[in-house]
């Protein structure tokens, strides 16, 4: 069996809201949060952009990884976003 990744991933909501959320296919969980179906949180702030995708290996690690951005500053969060 040939497992995907996991990955933390950022979008922008079109209300400028960010999500941060885990995925082993992030491009089409952002597909899923466009067609608002994604989660409560994007559901009616679709369409959404991809920001940043960081892959963490296990969704273990995803899902601590997606616990430390959370708790960043939206300031922080962008930053990271840009490299």
């Amino acid at each position: 069996m040939n497992e995907k990744p996991w990955s933390v991933y950022i979008i922008l909501c079109k209300d400028n809201k960010l999500y941060t959320g885990i995925s082993n296919d992030v491009l089409k969980r952002v597909g899923i949060h466009n067609s608002g179906k994604g989660c409560k949180f994007t559901k009616h702030r679709h369409p959404v952009k991809l920001l940043y995708q960081e892959e963490c290996g296990t969704q273990s690690a995803a899902r601590k990884r997606e616990l430390k951005i959370q708790g960043l500053t939206r300031k922080k969060k962008l930053e990271l976003s840009r490299f």
